[in-house]
């Protein structure tokens, strides 16, 4: 299998690895990594994930070589190859063509980022939440010179990402954004010398799971779904979550009143 998972301590790495096709996604591997990131949501042992491309690529986005395979060999043509990418919104963990990019995890997951991450790979890096870029790295809409349009989160996760006008430039033109530009306009969180995202993205991993964890989860999950709330049910909300975890706070006062973490130590 062309996805493998490894566990390092409370962190689970999820490894992409097709290098014959820049670790671009079919229908196989779409699946195999849905279930992968099903199968770290409901490990109680692991806190944080960190998603990564193996032989310098993070992924090149959907296999259009196996999509021209499947509409040849499709039956019912178009439609029967829209059925198979149906989005479901009645499910609970739908699954998109890309495989994880409708599901909403409880913890959170890093991107390492190396090479290619475009198109629809550059939509997997989107729904991650943090980006960490090699400096030779690379993102980009490429699929718009095919036509084929973003369906795993793109245009709703980057205009929130980066803001509609850095959105549009990019959703339209479908141009390259090397590292430097994606650190700017807030497309990555961090950038790195060339082959160290994954050491990278591992430490940070670390550093999050380290975190008194129910806080940092309700925090987290409000940031997600306050987005089409009001402002007072936003910060309901926010107050609801926020108030199962003052225990922990207050643990955590505690620490501080007894001389930890001064001065921003962690």
């Amino acid at each position: 299998m062309t996805v493998h998972i490894e566990k390092d301590g409370e962190v689970t790495v999820i490894t992409l690895d097709r290098p014959d096709v820049r670790n671009a996604v079919d229908s196989e591997h779409a699946r195999a990594l849905y279930q992968a990131f099903l199968a770290f949501d409901a490990d109680d042992s692991a806190k944080v994930a960190v998603f990564h491309g193996a032989n310098g690529h993070f992924c090149a986005g959907w296999d259009l070589q196996f999509g021209a395979k499947m509409l040849r060999e499709a039956q019912g043509g178009e439609s029967a190859v829209f059925a198979e990418l149906e989005f479901q919104a009645q499910d609970r963990n739908p699954a998109g063509p890309m495989g994880p990019s409708r599901l909403l995890l409880s913890k959170p997951v890093i991107a390492a980022v190396s090479g290619a991450a475009v198109a629809g790979g550059m939509e997997l890096a989107l729904w991650c939440d943090m980006r960490v870029m090699e400096d030779d790295a690379y993102f980009g809409v490429y699929c718009r010179r095919f036509g084929v349009p973003l369906i795993d989160g793109g245009t709703v996760r980057l205009p929130r990402l980066v803001g509609m006008g850095h959105a549009m430039d990019l959703i339209l033109t479908g141009r390259k954004v090397e590292a430097a530009e994606a650190l700017q306009i807030g497309l990555c969180n961090r950038v790195v010398p060339r082959g160290t995202a994954r050491e990278a993205a591992l430490a940070l991993a670390q550093q999050l799971a380290a975190f008194p964890q129910k806080t940092m989860l309700a925090d987290r999950q409000s940031a997600y779904t306050q987005w089409d709330l009001p402002l007072p049910q936003a910060l309901k909300q926010e107050w609801d979550g926020g108030r199962e975890c003052l225990g922990e706070g207050l643990q955590g006062a505690a620490r501080f009143a007894g001389g930890q973490g001064r001065h921003g130590k962690f």
